[in-house]
């Protein structure tokens, strides 16, 4: 039995025929896009890393890669989560994609007030859900201190009431990302995970 050649299939075939093609060609743009993010992400923290140890070594504005309009300004690390991320100096929209950052007008961590650090739920800070109260985080600032907090808890808020005082007394730290985890879309939500300093 000969096969039909495309140009002599009926219509409905050939419509077929180009409707899978387009629904894979979607379906490989979207894993594509997801593995870019992820890829990225990580291929990030590994340049603001050696970026973040020359800051620590004295240099001054240091630039991750060349075109970058960030730069890092400390590294947080969960021990018992066996999780670290550089700090980057701007929590833009761009800046986000990176790496956590220091939300503009907060204070550095460690400094008088609460320091706020937003971060991506699927990328970065998706371990934040799996914090407890009485967890440490450590933080080596750019002169190569460091800080220990200590977690004190967790809740829920909507971005607009997230109350988060940065002018508060005593060093706080707030970490703060999208939620639910596992949602496909951004919403209203946040997660704050809250801590203070203990030494």
């Amino acid at each position: 039995m000969a096969m039909r050649r495309w140009k002599d299939s009926p219509a409905q075939v050939k419509l077929w025929r180009l409707l899978i093609i387009v629904v894979a060609l979607a379906g490989f743009s979207l894993i594509g896009n997801g593995v870019w993010i992820k890829a990225k992400a990580e291929l990030a923290q590994v340049l603001l890393d050696r970026a973040f140890a020359k800051t620590v070594s004295g240099e001054v504005d240091v630039r991750p890669w060349p075109w970058a309009d960030i730069s890092p300004v400390a590294r947080m690390s969960v021990s018992r989560l066996n999780k670290s991320a550089v700090i980057l100096n701007e929590a833009s929209g761009e800046a986000l994609a990176f790496g956590p950052a220091l939300v503009r007008g907060s204070p550095m961590p460690g400094e008088e007030g609460t320091s706020i650090i937003s971060g991506h739920r699927d990328t970065h800070f998706s371990w934040l859900r799996y914090l407890d109260t009485g967890d440490d985080i450590d933080i080596k600032n750019a002169r190569g201190a460091d800080q220990r907090f200590r977690v004190t808890g967790m809740r829920i808020a909507r971005f607009d009431e997230a109350n988060i005082d940065i002018n508060s007394f005593g060093q706080k730290l707030a970490l703060t990302t999208c939620y639910p985890f596992d949602a496909k879309t951004s919403g209203p939500l946040r997660y704050i995970v809250e801590a203070e300093l203990i030494q």
